[in-house]
């Protein structure tokens, strides 16, 4: 049994890892990647305020060793769902399962101005470079915003403007500062009224302006000016942007996707081709576009495969469960956790922010490279 993985985040390296512990190599799965490492989404953030470094954070795709298991650095050019083949610039590969973890790629040049005059923090690259621009960083207007839905760990934006404005505290230029949010949601994190509770009152007693129900629609460099949805404007000394999201070209083009994401059975996680699966931020499955949520995915897609090897009926379901970790500055972290079950409302909790939850999140990350990885790592940030 041959199966063909396309994507090495959370979710793949998930799923390739139950095939491993399973069968070894019993098993030939071939994982796709086009980047030579990992890094956990929340270690963005810890390099982009100067809390760790770039290579502190990065889990190399060659430590992968597992039974089994090759990796192949490779960008994705084409895709046959009906014949289960793949083309990539390292050659071709067919696979009796093929699995989509190919993620959701960001587009800032889709908002008018936005590479000109202002930063993304959504990729490893933008959030990485954003390291040296925040170090000298002397205040002003500081603008987070949303440029289109859905986007990547809806908690992120939110995560940042508190962390933005520990920064500028620590660089003593917070009262010549001024923070604004700006999400095109009602609250910042809808699933969990909690949550967003909880977040509204920080930023409240942190003096950030939130602004709900807007969206980043475009810059004026040159005057140094943002313009939102409504037409309004905000003038900026710095802009620290979500871009407009979408399924990678490469999966559109293979016909996978309908309305700009992959559908899949939100039980089984399978597409409309025999023998395909698609798990993660590619699909539309119904839940935020999160890590966690596409290694709960990857656990079920692998267990099913596994059953295929076995002969025998599938019966591992999705449950629509997540968990995330909401960084609230101050050595703080929150702890949110939601179902999404298909038809109903999102239900959750919500653990208020401490040092406690911090030191937890830092083992969260620090057990799953150990799982994916075979090392020992301790991220940066609270607690790391």
């Amino acid at each position: 049994m041959r199966v063909i993985v396309l994507g090495a985040g959370f979710g793949g390296l998930e799923l390739a890892t139950r095939l491993s512990e399973e069968f070894g190599d019993g098993v030939d799965v071939v994982l796709v990647d086009q980047r030579d490492g990992f890094v956990f989404g929340f270690s963005k953030l810890d390099v982009m305020f100067g809390r760790t470094t770039d290579a502190a954070v990065h889990h190399p795709y060659r430590e992968l060793a597992k039974a089994g298991v090759q990796f192949v650095q490779a960008k994705v050019t084409a895709i046959d769902p009906t014949t289960r083949e793949v083309e990539t610039d390292a050659g071709a590969f067919a696979g009796d399962v093929l699995v989509v973890a190919l993620g959701a790629d960001v587009h800032p040049e889709a908002t008018p101005g936005l590479v000109e005059g202002g930063h993304e923090f959504y990729t490893e690259a933008g959030a990485f470079a954003l390291r040296r621009v925040l170090a000298d960083f002397e205040g002003g207007r500081v603008i987070i915003g949303v440029t289109s839905t859905p986007f990547k760990c809806p908690p992120a934006p939110s995560e940042t403007a508190l962390l933005m404005h520990d920064h500028l505290v620590r660089n003593g230029v917070r009262d010549t500062s001024r923070i604004h949010l700006v999400m095109p949601l009602p609250v910042p994190i809808p699933p969990s009224p909690e949550a967003s509770r909880a977040l509204l009152e920080a930023f409240a007693e942190r003096g950030i302006d939130w602004h709900p129900n807007r969206r980043l629609s475009e810059l004026d460099p040159a005057q140094r000016v943002a313009v939102l949805d409504d037409g309004s404007e905000m003038p900026y000394e710095l802009v620290l942007a979500v871009p407009v999201h979408r399924a990678p070209a490469v999966v559109a083009e293979a016909g996978l996707t309908v309305d700009g994401w992959v559908p899949v059975n939100p039980l089984t996680l399978e597409t409309s081709f025999p023998g395909v699966y698609a798990i993660g931020d590619v699909t539309s499955v119904g839940t935020p576009k999160a890590g966690v949520f596409s290694e709960r995915q990857g656990a079920v897609a692998a267990d099913r495969i596994a059953d295929v090897i076995r002969g025998r009926a599938g019966s591992a379901e999705y449950d629509g469960r997540g968990m995330c970790y909401l960084e609230f500055g101050d050595r703080e972290v929150a702890r949110v956790e939601v179902t999404f079950v298909s038809g109903h409302p999102p239900t959750g909790t919500f653990v208020s922010p401490s040092e406690a939850l911090a030191a937890e999140k830092v083992r969260f990350g620090s057990s799953r490279a150990r799982r994916w990885f075979g090392r020992e790592w301790s991220p940066g940030g609270p607690g790391g």
